[in-house]
């Protein structure tokens, strides 16, 4: 059915389609009417002591503002996260800033953090009661002078209403961003928001996304960091800002991060490489190239725990759980597993 549509999307500049999906959703126009695994106990877990109804998650930088998370739920979405949002409301980098390569299933963005701010986010999540488990993605402004205090402000804003914050430390486009890569660096960040935690006295489970161009040596150096501090969760990966020699697309050089199928197998290794550090002490959340129930089979086997996608759902349509969920159950039905979790890891299985 969306394949009749998507070339009519398509002939729509990708932001202003972007923005078409969110209102539709907004009016319930988009529904899942396809899920023939709803509710199928292969695919039920937990994230962060609540339950999840299937381990596929939508990933921040499609609601950026908060507005449809109750509507990807209904969707078949077993969790959301929203954001990247900062302290004040930034309009992001200047238009175009978003990019589709169809012939390589992908998306090049260079948003920049364009959101509605912490404090007006966070009413209009108190005044729609989430019905799944949400996360909420920060990050900092692009021209503050305290990247540490743009953190700390959006943790307190959110931490009485999300279910998890990730610290965005990742994104392409928020310049000299991936400096907070470095050991020294990221682990002052992560003490003090643990600090200021324990100011609130607040439980809220906190999850790192890395980026998807680090070497071996910053992978180690990242793992330490994050097992010496209290982190629930890293997610892996973000969009990444090389990769671009093998696309189709002549608009594989503009500037950004690539999302999508080209960055699948990157994200695949980088997972698999802490998932061998972490021995299963963090969650961790793969990210990049879901799209079939065969990619996320592959980050599942790789050690991820959980998958999320935003791309895969661009060029398959809003029924792309359903789709992911009725393929991987075929998976897991030959492996011979009751549940999705028992692959985790288990690179054994073929």
């Amino acid at each position: 059915m969306f394949s009749n549509i998507r070339s009519l999307i398509f002939k729509l500049d990708p932001e202003t389609a972007h923005n078409l999906a969110i209102k539709s959703l907004k009016f319930n126009f988009v529904q899942n009417l396809f899920d023939e695994n709803k509710n199928d106990p292969m695919f039920k877990n937990e994230l962060f002591g609540k339950n999840l109804e299937n381990p596929i998650g939508m990933a921040a930088g499609f609601d950026k503002n908060a507005e449809v998370y109750n509507s990807l739920f209904k969707l078949g979405f077993g969790f959301v996260e929203v954001g990247t949002i900062t302290p004040l409301k930034q309009y992001g980098n200047p238009k175009p800033r978003v990019f589709r390569l169809v012939e390589d299933e992908a998306l090049i963005n260079r948003l920049g953090f364009n959101n509605h701010g912490a404090k007006n986010i966070v009413r209009r999540i108190k005044s729609n009661q989430q019905i799944g488990l949400l996360g909420i993605n920060i990050g900092p402004n692009k021209d503050t002078s305290d990247r540490k205090a743009d953190y700390i402000e959006c943790l307190k804003t959110f931490c009485d209403v999300a279910d998890y914050i990730t610290i965005n430390i990742s994104s392409p486009n928020t310049e000299n961003l991936r400096n907070l890569h470095d050991q020294s660096k990221l682990n002052d960040l992560l003490e003090t928001i643990e600090k200021e935690k324990k100011n609130l006295n607040s439980n809220i489970p906190i999850v790192v996304k890395v980026s998807p161009d680090i070497n071996d040596k910053e992978i180690n150096k990242i793992s330490e960091v994050l097992l010496s501090n209290d982190i629930k969760g890293v997610i892996i990966s973000n969009t990444s800002d090389s990769t671009r020699d093998k696309l189709i697309n002549i608009q594989k050089h503009q500037k950004g991060g690539l999302s999508g199928k080209p960055i699948k197998e990157k994200s695949t290794v980088l997972i698999s490489k802490f998932y061998n550090l972490l021995k299963g002490r963090i969650k961790i959340i793969g990210v990049g190239g879901v799209d079939s129930g065969e990619s996320a089979y592959e980050k599942l086997l790789s050690g991820a725990n959980y998958v999320q996608l935003y791309t895969g759902m661009v060029y398959r349509g809003p029924n792309i759980v359903a789709m992911i969920k009725k393929e991987l159950k075929e998976l897991l039905i030959k492996d011979g597993v009751k549940n999705f979790s028992e692959i985790v890891g288990n690179k054994t299985i073929t």
